[in-house]
C-alpha cells in the first residue's frame, strides 16, 4: 500500500503533467511537501518544491505565495547531492524565475548547456520550457524556435507526454509572433494532440488563442463568447493568468469595436489585482488609451507618468512590450503628444515587422508598422506616416487581421488628406475602403479630427488648424464668419446671422452690431467654456504662464458677448436685406479663405472645397 506522502506526490504528479490541473497539483505538492520536511526527507521535499513551481514561470503571483515556494525550493536544494537530477532541475527553476523577474536569460541559458551536457533528458526539457519564458520578448524569435524544436526532440527520451504538448505549443507560439504563415498548421498539429491527451493547462492556452483567432476574423460576437468560456477554463484550471487575459480579450475587442473606453472601470479594477504579473506593465498603458479616448486626459497622463521608468525607459523587452508600445502610440496621439510619439516610435522601429502579440498569441493588434504610422501622424511627418501605414495594411492582410487592415486603411486615408488633401483621390478611396470593410465587421473607425479644419482666436489673429498643418493669419472681418462655419460644420448658417454676429476685436465692443442666438453666438460661447476648463486644469498644474493666456483670451471673449447684447440683454440685429448679407458675407469669407491658401495651400484647398457661400452658409467636410 501507497504510504501518504508517496502518494501525494504521486496524484500531484498526475495532476501537473497528465491532466494539467494545475489547481489539485499545487493542492497536493503543498501537502507532500509540508509532510516530507516533518520527516527532513530531502528527495520527497525536492519533488514537492519542483512540482510547487509549476509548468510555467512565475505562477506564483502573490509575495507570500512566490517567497514561500522559493523558500522551499532552496530548503530542498541544500538537502540534496549538487550533482544529482533534482538538484539540477531546482537550480534551472529558481535560475529560470529571477531571469524572468530581472529581464535576463544568461543563467538559464547556461543551465540550459548544462543539462544538455549532463544527459539528463527531463532536466534538459524542463530547462528548454523554461529558457523559453525568459526570451518572449521582441527580438528573441530565432532562439525561441531553436528552442522549442529541441524540446519537441527531447520529448520523446523523457516518457512524459506533457513535455511533448508544451513543446508543440511553443512552436506554433513562436510562428504567431513572428508572422510566419505556416502558424496554424502549427496549431493543427496541437489541437490534435490534445484530442488524443487532454491536459486543461495547455488547452487553456490553445484557446486563449483561438479567442485571438476570431477577433482577428472579425467574429466579434463568437469570440466574446470563447473569452468568457476561456476565462473560466482558466480559473478551473487554476491558471492565474485566467482574469488577465479575459481582460486582454475585452480590451481587443472593445477596440476595434470603437469602445474602449467602456474598459476603464474594469481596467482600473485589473491594476490592483494580485493575480497581475509583477513584470507585466500594460494594464497602464490600457488604461491610458481608454482614458483618453473617454475624454479623461488627467487619469491617461497619470498612467503614462508610471510607465515612464518602465516600458518607456528602456527596460528589457517583456512579453507584453510591443502591446503596451500599440496602447501607448494611441493615448499620444490622442493628447497631441509629438514628443511621446516620437520616443515609442524611436524604441519600435527596430520591430516594425512583427505584428503587436502579447505571449502566447492570446491578442493580436496587428502590424507594428501601424503604430509607427500612427506615430508619425502624431509627430507631423506625413510622407513616413504614410509609406508605413501602407506597410502595415499590407502586413495585416497577409495575417488576416481583418479589423486591422480596416483600421489601417482608415489611418492611411486620414494621412493621404492630412498631406494632400481630403478632397485628394487616393485618401478618399482608402477611406472609403475601410468603411466598407468597418462595416461589413460591424466596426466603428474612430473619426479623425485632422480631417476637418478648425479655427480660434489668437490674440488679434486666427490659428487656423488641420490635423498637423496649421496657418496663423490676421483678424478680418471674413475670418470671423468662416470661424462661425467651422464651428458647426454640416450646419446651414443665413448669412444675415453671419453678419451680425461677427465679432472684430480690434473695433470698439459697441460699433457692431451681432446677433448672438444661433450658432455663430453659440461657436464663440462654446470656446468660453472650453477656456475656463483648460484654465481650471492648467492652474491646477501649477502652469501658470499657460493659464494666463488662455484668461486673456477669454476675457476678450466676454467683452465680445457682452457688447453684443442690446438693451435688456436682447441680442442685437443686422439692419440690411438677405441679398445685402448674401453678398457681403461671401466676398469676406472668399477673402479669408485665399489668405488662408496663401498661408497653408493645403487647408486653402481643402476650405475652397468644402467651404459653401449664399443666402444659407456652410462648412461641408463631406
Amino acid at each position: 500500500m501507497i504510504e501518504e506522502l508517496e502518494w501525494a506526490l504521486l496524484d500531484g504528479e498526475r495532476a501537473l503533467l497528465v491532466e494539467g490541473d494545475l489547481r489539485r497539483a499545487r493542492e497536493r505538492f503543498d501537502v507532500a511537501y509540508r509532510q516530507a520536511a516533518q520527516r527532513g526527507d530531502g528527495p520527497a521535499m525536492a519533488r514537492a518544491a519542483l512540482g510547487l513551481g509549476g509548468m510555467w514561470v512565475h505562477e506564483h503571483r502573490t509575495a507570500e505565495g512566490a517567497s514561500m515556494v522559493r523558500l522551499r525550493q532552496r530548503e530542498a536544494l541544500a538537502l540534496l547531492d549538487g550533482d544529482s537530477s533534482p538538484a539540477l532541475r531546482l537550480r534551472v527553476r529558481l535560475a529560470a524565475e529571477d531571469d524572468y523577474r530581472g529581464g535576463g536569460r544568461e543563467a538559464i541559458l547556461a543551465l540550459v548547456s548544462e543539462a544538455r551536457t549532463t544527459g539528463d533528458a527531463v532536466a534538459l526539457a524542463e530547462a528548454l520550457n523554461l529558457a523559453h519564458h525568459c526570451v518572449l520578448g521582441p527580438g528573441h524569435g530565432p532562439l525561441r524556435l531553436e528552442l522549442a524544436r529541441e524540446l519537441i526532440g527531447v520529448a520523446s527520451r523523457t516518457g512524459r507526454r506533457a513535455d511533448l504538448l508544451v513543446g508543440l505549443l511553443w512552436y506554433a507560439v513562436d510562428l504567431l509572433l513572428e508572422a510566419d504563415p505556416h502558424a496554424e498548421r502549427a496549431l493543427g498539429e496541437l489541437r490534435t494532440a490534445l484530442e488524443r491527451d487532454g491536459h486543461q493547462a495547455i488547452r487553456f492556452v490553445l484557446t486563449a488563442i483561438e479567442v485571438m483567432l476570431a477577433i482577428r476574423g472579425g467574429r466579434f460576437e463568437q469570440a466574446e463568447e470563447r473569452a468568457k468560456a476561456c476565462y473560466e477554463l482558466g480559473v478551473a484550471t487554476g491558471d492565474q493568468d485566467a482574469a488577465g487575459w479575459y481582460v486582454c480579450h475585452l480590451a481587443a475587442i472593445r477596440w476595434y469595436q470603437g469602445r474602449i473606453d467602456e474598459l476603464v472601470p474594469m481596467l482600473t479594477d485589473l491594476l490592483n489585482s494580485p493575480e497581475l504579473p509583477t513584470v507585466d506593465d500594460s494594464p497602464y498603458a490600457g488604461l491610458a488609451v481608454a482614458a483618453a479616448t473617454a475624454g479623461d486626459r488627467r487619469l491617461a497622463e497619470g498612467m503614462l507618468a508610471r510607465l515612464r521608468d518602465g516600458v518607456l525607459g528602456g527596460v528589457p523587452r517583456t512579453t507584453t512590450w510591443l502591446m503596451s508600445m500599440y496602447a501607448i502610440v494611441e493615448t499620444a496621439d490622442l493628447l497631441g503628444d509629438a514628443e511621446l510619439a516620437a520616443g515609442a516610435a524611436a524604441q519600435l522601429a527596430p520591430y516594425a515587422h512583427l505584428p503587436v502579440m502579447p505571449t502566447p498569441g492570446i491578442a493580436c493588434f496587428g502590424s507594428a508598422r501601424h503604430s509607427l504610422g500612427v506615430a508619425a501622424i502624431t509627430m507631423g511627418d506625413l510622407d513616413q506616416a504614410i509609406v508605413y501605414l501602407r506597410g502595415a495594411v499590407h502586413d495585416n492582410l497577409a495575417l488576416g487581421h481583418w479589423p486591422a487592415v480596416a483600421l489601417s486603411r482608415s489611418r492611411l486615408g486620414q494621412a493621404l488628406a492630412l498631406r494632400d488633401g481630403p478632397r485628394d483621390l487616393g485618401a478618399r478611396g482608402q477611406l472609403a475602403q475601410a468603411a466598407q470593410e468597418a462595416r461589413v465587421l460591424d466596426m466603428t473607425l474612430p473619426r479623425y479630427v485632422g480631417g476637418l479644419v478648425t479655427c480660434q482666436p489668437s490674440g488679434t489673429q486666427w490659428q487656423v488648424e488641420m490635423g498637423g498643418r496649421s496657418a496663423l493669419v490676421d483678424h478680418s472681418v471674413g475670418m470671423s464668419h468662416l470661424a462661425a462655419l467651422l464651428a458647426n460644420p454640416g450646419q446651414e448658417i443665413p448669412a444675415a446671422e453671419l453678419a451680425a454676429g461677427s465679432p472684430d476685436p480690434r473695433t470698439s465692443p459697441m460699433s457692431a452690431q451681432r446677433m448672438l442666438d444661433g450658432p455663430a453666438g453659440r461657436a464663440y460661447k462654446n470656446r468660453l467654456a472650453q477656456l475656463d476648463a483648460e484654465i481650471e486644469e492648467l492652474e491646477s498644474n501649477h502652469q501658470r504662464a499657460q493659464a494666463q493666456a488662455r484668461r486673456e483670451e477669454r476675457d476678450w471673449l466676454v467683452a465680445e458677448l457682452a457688447s453684443a447684447a442690446g438693451l435688456g440683454g436682447r441680442a442685437r440685429g443686422f439692419a440690411g436685406s438677405e441679398e445685402r448679407a448674401r453678398t457681403a458675407v461671401g466676398k469676406a469669407i472668399r477673402r479669408a479663405v485665399e489668405r488662408i491658401a496663401i498661408a497653408d495651400p493645403v487647408i486653402g484647398e481643402e476650405l475652397r472645397a468644402t467651404v459653401r457661400t449664399g443666402v444659407r452658409c456652410s462648412y461641408d467636410p463631406g
